[in-house]
């Protein structure tokens, strides 16, 4: 079946401008190493699975942003945790559907996991 709505809107569109100018910047290979990078640096208990058959393609999608980087991408795009967070709440305030049947203590909510810029990779040669 053929469908007409395939195409990038035009949010799309300007996310994927800005991930092309930060992979331009830091020289990453493709796009999908900036949002890979985004969203581990973003958000807390987030380790994506990245395929690959060699050691080349997993350091091709590792990368690190810098703070105004990621300001740049969420001044395109505002960052949205999704579902359950948007269900449920992360901790910090509590949800409307959470707060109705339980009592909940806030919490800070937790910091992403930053990597060092020095990291390396450790394998099995």
């Amino acid at each position: 079946m053929k469908r007409d709505d395939w195409e990038r809107n035009e949010e799309e569109r300007r996310v994927c401008k800005a991930l092309e100018k930060v992979a331009a910047e830091i020289g990453a290979k493709s796009i999908t190493a900036v949002a890979i990078a985004y969203i581990m640096q973003k958000a807390p208990y987030v380790f994506p699975l990245i395929g690959g058959r060699k050691v080349e393609n997993l350091k091709d999608n590792i990368e690190v942003l810098t703070r105004q980087q990621i300001e740049y991408i969420e001044s395109v795009k505002s960052f949205d945790v999704g579902f359950p967070v948007t269900m449920v709440g992360n901790g910090s305030e509590i949800s409307v559907w959470m707060g109705s049947v339980a009592v909940i203590d806030k919490q800070p909510p937790a910091p992403p996991l930053r990597p060092v810029a020095e990291a390396r990779l450790v394998g099995k040669n």
